[in-house]
């Protein structure tokens, strides 16, 4: 099977090292965006690896003007290190695991699964939403690397942050809508939690918990917004019985055949980095 040269094999698996600052800043705010993460070449060449497999896989064919709000956010697909081998060396990165266990203060990372989030040109918003009212999880050592595949000014749509509002619970019983999106924020309103609105360099990457609340402005311009997603839960996370019907869309669909009360080690929730 084909595999990616040297140079790039360095990138996806050399440590990036954070500081205790790092640490911190993460833990009280349930975000971070660290820079540089990967090089210019290397995020070229994921562009291109990705965009391949998202134009294959992808069947949405609804003109974006008479879609919901959902479907208008973003084309979304899933799993695609189970499509292409070249996407899975970047799922499969130790240098992202690392980072995710270390964010999480945990003894390793095990894969949740994988995304990749484009934003069409004059594609809207994504709502104001916590990702883990989706996941029938029994912690919240969970994070998500949002990795965009170019610059990604503010006139594209970049992950916005609501820092530090995983305290809040209102709000956590929302999937992604046009009724998240008005609650949410009128709930955050009224917080003196911050909202981060940033763009993001070529090779910045942000990671979220599942508990934080965030969004995305609408793309404004003509081109695509190509973003990858990797979602990381602790190796010892267990399922939990599921509260919601897409917490059993879920349990079936990415931790087949887990059980309730024990630790998720199905074949697709492989452990990525542990110490």
């Amino acid at each position: 099977m084909p595999t990616t040269a040297s140079p790039l094999q360095q990138q996806l698996n050399t440590p990036y090292s954070l500081t205790r600052e790092q640490i911190d800043f993460y833990q009280e705010n349930r975000f971070i965006k660290l820079k540089q993460v990967f090089d210019q070449p290397t995020i070229s060449y994921f562009n291109e690896v990705i965009t391949r497999r998202v134009e294959q896989m992808n069947t949405q064919t609804t003109p974006l003007e008479i879609r919901s709000t959902y479907g208008k956010a973003f084309l979304q697909l899933f799993n695609l290190w189970r499509e292409d081998d070249l996407v899975k060396e970047l799922v499969f990165s130790k240098r992202l695991a690392k980072i995710a266990t270390d964010l999480m203060q945990t003894s390793g990372a095990r894969l949740y699964h994988d995304q990749a989030l484009f934003k069409e040109g004059g594609g809207g918003i994504t709502p104001w939403h916590a990702d883990q009212y989706y996941w029938p999880l029994d912690n919240d050592k969970t994070i998500t690397a949002w990795i965009p595949l170019q610059a990604t000014p503010l006139e594209l749509g970049p992950l916005e942050f609501s820092a530090g509002s995983h305290r809040i619970v209102e709000g956590r019983n929302l999937e992604i809508s046009d009724e998240s999106e008005q609650q949410i924020e009128q709930k955050l309103r009224v917080t003196d939690f911050k909202h981060v609105i940033e763009a993001f360099d070529v090779g910045e990457i942000s990671f979220h918990s599942g508990w934080v609340f965030h969004r995305a402005g609408a793309n404004s311009t003509s081109q695509m917004r190509k973003v990858m997603t990797i979602i990381y839960m602790d190796r010892d996370m267990r399922l939990k019985s599921p509260e919601n019907q897409n917490q059993i869309n879920d349990w079936n669909t990415w931790c087949p055949g887990a059980a309730i009360g024990e630790v998720i080690n199905s074949p697709l929730n492989p452990i990525l980095f542990h110490y």
